[in-house]
């Protein structure tokens, strides 16, 4: 009986780790894209920086919609279940990935260009807001709560996995493609990609069971008709922690992955291949580093780890654009692994430190808010502020400042957090 619970927990893992790489495959494609042809083609009249700002507002714009995607899907998923929310997520984001592959330019049909863009990154930002709390969740409930730190760390995983498609697709693109066919056509082959992606994403998805901790609480009619209200009401220092834990986190990302290719093509003239190669290593460092992390919450706790990634996330912004700034392969490579190895040190234990904030009725709900609220002020920001401080005064110093204040807003919210490693569900729903 325990090894068939072992094989069904692998089974639900390795859907939520796929079907998340794909997501956010499609959701850190349109970023990497806003950093290098979004300005030029949806943009075209201003200057580099300009219109790289312009395009990297667009890719805010997918922030913005996340805390309604969360707030949309945490009612039905505390309502209806985690499963079926996940499948919605899944096609609601391959599709409107596939169409941005197919949009017109300005140069063909003027100012609607920019505005089709805008739509569909919104639908983005809509779907993966609702794939976060689903996917982590469905994991949670149906691991046992000694190694929780580590089963839901394997869904974070799969957002490093879908950046790491993401830059290594095209990685492949620029290598193989002149800069003129890359903005001609090259650009659109990543995002119809897409469809593929996704019919492997459901195909698997639809093999795995309901989270028997929904279905139970579900048996025993205890849904709540407004869960998200429910959630804000009863669990308010929840919802501020976890925003809190997460303002170094996906600001440092966003800084990390999207910003730096900016700032390396622009500013210091390394190729668009370099930087994209740069990325790709990180991001394969950092895919081994989230489950290694979210195990080391299981046996030291979720507040040390979590402290210890904001503390050096903080500390390492400083000495981050000194090293890029350089130029030489071999520093630009280390500055990017070692922040995002401090990234992975917030992110692995994370899902589950801001799951088990939560009792099972308002779970889906008070999680999703708690971390997509979050993006609306760090993430959707982080990228447009680095350039604008960047475009202002020449240097990265201001930036490195603003990485540093986020860190210790999330050190703290680390130390304040309540410990809650190896806490059983049950126990979590009874104190509430």
């Amino acid at each position: 009986m325990a090894s068939d619970t072992r094989v069904g927990l692998r089974k639900v893992i390795a859907a939520s780790l796929i079907g998340t790489t794909i997501e956010w495959y499609d959701f850190f494609l349109y970023g990497s894209a806003a950093a290098l042809v979004f300005g030029k083609l949806f943009f075209p009249k201003a200057d580099p920086l300009t219109g790289i700002l312009l395009a990297f507002a667009t890719n805010a714009l997918g922030f913005f919609a996340r805390p309604l995607g969360g707030l949309v899907f945490g009612h039905f998923g505390d309502r209806i279940g985690r499963k079926r929310l996940l499948m919605f997520s899944l096609i609601l984001m391959g599709v409107s990935s596939m169409l941005i592959g197919c949009l017109p330019t300005y140069g063909q049909i003027g100012l609607a260009a920019p505005l089709m863009l805008i739509a569909l990154r919104l639908v983005q930002g809509f779907a993966v807001g609702g794939e976060w709390g689903g996917a982590v969740l469905i994991v949670a409930e149906h691991g046992p709560p000694a190694g929780r730190g580590f089963w839901t760390s394997w869904p974070q995983a799969g957002v490093a996995a879908g950046n790491l498609v993401a830059t290594a697709v095209l990685l492949v693109m620029a290598a193989l493609q002149s800069e003129a066919d890359f903005l001609a056509w090259g650009w659109r082959l990543p995002f119809l990609l897409s469809v593929g992606l996704i019919a492997i994403g459901w195909w698997i998805r639809s093999s795995i069971a309901e989270s028997p901790v929904f279905a139970q609480a579900a048996a025993a009619a205890r849904a709540e008709r407004a869960p998200a209200i429910e959630a804000i009401r009863t669990r308010p220092r929840a919802l501020l922690t976890g925003a809190g834990l997460r303002m170094a986190e996906n600001i440092c990302y966003y800084i990390i992955t999207t910003f730096s290719i900016v700032y390396l093509t622009e500013q210091v003239h390394l190729t668009r291949l370099a930087a994209l190669r740069a990325i790709l290593i990180g991001s394969a460092v950092q895919f081994c580093a989230i489950p290694l992390f979210g195990m080391l919450s299981d046996k030291i706790g979720r507040r040390p780890v979590y402290a210890i990634g904001a503390a050096g996330t903080g500390l390492w912004a400083f000495a981050f654009f000194n090293l890029l700034a350089t130029g030489a392969t071999p520093l630009v490579i280390a500055a990017i692994v070692v922040g995002l190895i401090f990234h992975a040190a917030m992110y692995g234990p994370q899902a589950a430190f801001i799951c088990e904030m939560f009792p099972t009725r308002i779970r889906y709900s008070g999680a999703s808010l708690s971390y997509q609220a979050t993006s609306i002020v760090a993430g959707s920001l982080a990228p447009i502020i680095a350039v604008a401080i960047l475009h202002q005064t020449q240097s990265a110093l201001g930036v490195s400042i603003y990485v540093g204040a986020a860190a210790a807003i999330s050190f703290v919210a680390a130390l304040v957090a309540k410990e809650t490693r190896g806490k059983t569900f049950a126990e979590i729903d009874a104190e509430a």
